[in-house]
């Protein structure tokens, strides 16, 4: 019997998504997307380049959600119960 891997993202108690990272995977993947934040608001000016801005926040949560679909529990809606 295969053991399986732990997930890195696990599912909302309530809603659809996932919550805080489980693992150091995980984490990692999160302080890469808020450093990914932070850079995007220091260096693209927003007023300079008006579609330079969402277009970075856009491909920076796009990866965030690939990452954790594949990484964390299936996606779908929870009332609370486990």
């Amino acid at each position: 019997m295969r053991a399986t891997k732990p997930y890195w993202f696990p599912a909302k108690t309530y809603g659809w998504g996932w919550g805080l990272p489980t693992a150091w995977q995980g984490w990692v993947v999160m302080a890469v997307y808020l450093v990914g934040l932070v850079a995007l608001v220091v260096f693209v000016n927003p007023a300079a380049y008006p579609l330079h801005f969402p277009l970075g926040l856009a491909v920076l949560s796009a990866a965030l959600v690939g990452i954790c679909w594949k990484t964390g529990e299936p996606p779908r809606w929870r009332w609370g119960k486990r």
